[in-house]
């Protein structure tokens, strides 16, 4: 099986890293074969993730069903629909150059923060990297944590990360397939929407069309997630739509104008369509080693 260094050959010698942007048009992050597009103007959402031609995200016309978005965490101080100011409305950018874009947010009156994306690419690494940033704008001290929703099509593919199968809750909602320490699921249909939580181990994995798509973040302790919430959650939305890969940060108390940064990095390579799970796991171990 090809390890990272090998996997990752074509696109450091081939590499060029830009980010391009016109007045309103979507802002693109290239490296190497891999592209990120980024629309500041749409909630400050990633609208693309692809390798050549290949799309790793939904690129459904409904909303709430594509792309990739932030939102605070937990769920229940806001509820839903997401909160306009971070999922929906245009961030300002603060500041752009070739090798990065910063975007802001404006101000949720309703929960009295603002949420920063900085997106760039460790070319070391064959990463691109999205640091988000939560600012607490009130008078009072806050508790919150960072939330990742990203929105990939339910077709032929897997998602598995590493956890323990007692850790999933609620059990029986989801058929997962525990392997060597990681957890496998694979896409199906039900007329149901179906949403599962796991105490993870810092990564999250998701496996279709040939290419492997990897996240990684801060790996927490059982403890640290906000209250009724994960860090590491898959929702399936009703039949064969879309399939959320969220992952959340600590809990964290904010004093007036203090900040939380929160990162994850994006791993995307091509793999082959009869890549076993035995490949997969070696090919995400070699891409987490330091």
């Amino acid at each position: 099986m090809k390890n990272k260094r090998y996997l990752l050959t074509t696109l450091l010698l081939s590499a060029f890293l830009s980010v391009t942007a016109d007045d309103g048009q979507p802002f693109v992050l290239n490296h190497g074969d891999v592209t990120m597009t980024i629309d500041a103007t749409r909630g400050g959402k990633i609208l693309s993730f692809r390798y050549q031609d290949h799309e790793m995200l939904s690129q459904s016309r409904w909303p709430e069903s594509f792309g990739s978005t932030f939102w605070t965490s937990p769920q229940k101080e806001w509820n839903w629909p997401p909160v306009p100011e971070y999922d929906k409305n245009a961030y300002q950018v603060v500041e752009q150059d070739q090798h990065h874009l910063y975007i802001r947010s404006q101000v949720s009156d309703r929960l009295g923060f603002s949420i920063g994306k900085h997106f760039s690419v460790d070319a070391s690494d064959g990463a691109f990297v999205v640091t988000y940033s939560i600012k607490n704008e009130s008078q009072s001290q806050r508790k919150v944590a960072p939330w990742e929703i990203t929105r990939v099509t339910n077709g032929q593919g897997q998602i598995f990360f590493q956890a323990v199968a007692d850790s999933i809750w609620p059990a029986g909602l989801m058929s997962f397939e525990a392997r060597q320490g990681t957890l496998w699921y694979s896409t199906d249909e039900t007329p149901a929407n179906r949403k599962v939580n796991a105490d993870g181990r810092g990564w999250l994995a998701y496996h279709a069309d040939g290419m492997l798509m990897l996240k990684r973040f801060q790996d927490l302790e059982a403890s640290e997630p906000a209250p009724g919430e994960a860090e590491v959650q898959v929702y399936v939305n009703r039949g064969k739509t879309y399939i959320e890969l969220e992952s959340q940060g600590a809990y964290t108390l904010l004093q007036p104008a203090a900040e939380l940064t929160w990162t994850v990095r994006w791993y995307l390579v091509p793999v082959g369509e009869t890549a076993q799970p035995s490949q997969l796991l070696q090919t995400v171990q070699s891409i987490l080693k330091p």
